[in-house]
């Protein structure tokens, strides 16, 4: 069973692995490819019209196959990488272990946002934007100045405590644990980790980012704490709803996949004991 860990654990060895399948995945096309799906999806999906990846429902469930596809990918190149997630209410500065050097790089600098340094700087010539946003080629990032902080352990448990998982209008003004996890309501936690690292990460493309997988996969694990500690809790909707997915219709743009499918990721992974 793959075991996911927290990121302050890794061993060099483990982060090593990682950023070599991370790179060895973009020099062959496969890692834009998942840029390009994202950006396509959070670009379409709409509060008033069929929304699938992003505002609704299935966004927890699109987002866990969406890891456990670009995963898979990583261990077709070495099968010892598993995606390693950030946990954003403890490992809170730009000194955090993910930020070094020997890992994801650290904030870009003020001009233009452009990271300087570690494997995805530009001027490694390892990491070129192929999805763009605009013409810049390099990746970009600005963490912490915009005027947001990255969600505490108490707004995380807060959100933990909500007993629903969505409910009508199944979009950005829905109540429930989905919407408040995803960030268009409440205390914001998805969402709001997203403008802290900015710079790609603030943009359809942000899986320019290497950090987007560290990010979505502790938001993955939050789904799977939740659901642990609401064992009686269901996906909702879980009868066909215009626009959404329901419990038993596929996620575009897979059509083997149901939210379903991905209720529980005992078949795929685990993660580590906090």
């Amino acid at each position: 069973m793959a075991v996911r860990k927290n990121q302050a654990t890794l061993t060099a060895t483990e982060k090593r692995n990682f950023v070599e399948a991370l790179l060895t995945l973009k020099r062959n096309g496969g890692y834009d490819t998942f840029v390009e799906v994202h950006n396509q999806f959070i670009m379409n999906d709409a509060d008033d019209s069929e929304r699938v990846g992003h505002r609704s429902p299935s966004f927890l469930p699109w987002h866990r196959t969406f890891l456990i596809r670009f995963e898979q990918e990583l261990q077709k190149i070495n099968p010892a990488v598993t995606l390693p997630y950030w946990d954003w209410t403890a490992d809170r500065t730009l000194s955090a272990s993910l930020w070094a050097s020997d890992f994801l790089g650290g904030t870009g600098r003020s001009r233009d946002g452009q990271v300087m340094d570690g494997p995805f700087a530009y001027s490694t010539g390892n990491w070129p934007m192929n999805v763009r946003v605009d013409s810049r080629p390099f990746l970009r990032r600005s963490l912490g100045d915009w005027d947001v902080s990255l969600p505490t352990r108490a707004e995380t448990d807060s959100v933990l405590a909500m007993s629903t998982y969505d409910m009508a209008p199944w979009n950005s003004a829905s109540d429930g644990f989905r919407n408040h996890l995803e960030g268009w309501r409440g205390v914001n936690l998805h969402n709001r980790v997203h403008v802290w690292v900015g710079g790609h990460m603030a943009t359809g493309a942000s899986p320019n980012d290497p950090v987007f997988w560290l990010h979505h996969c502790f938001v993955d694990k939050l789904w799977s704490d939740w659901q642990r500690r609401h064992p009686s809790a269901r996906y909702l909707p879980d009868e066909p709803t215009p626009d959404v997915v329901a419990l038993n219709e596929t996620m575009k743009p897979w059509n083997d996949t149901r939210p379903a499918d991905m209720l529980d990721h005992a078949g795929y992974y685990d993660y580590d004991i906090d």
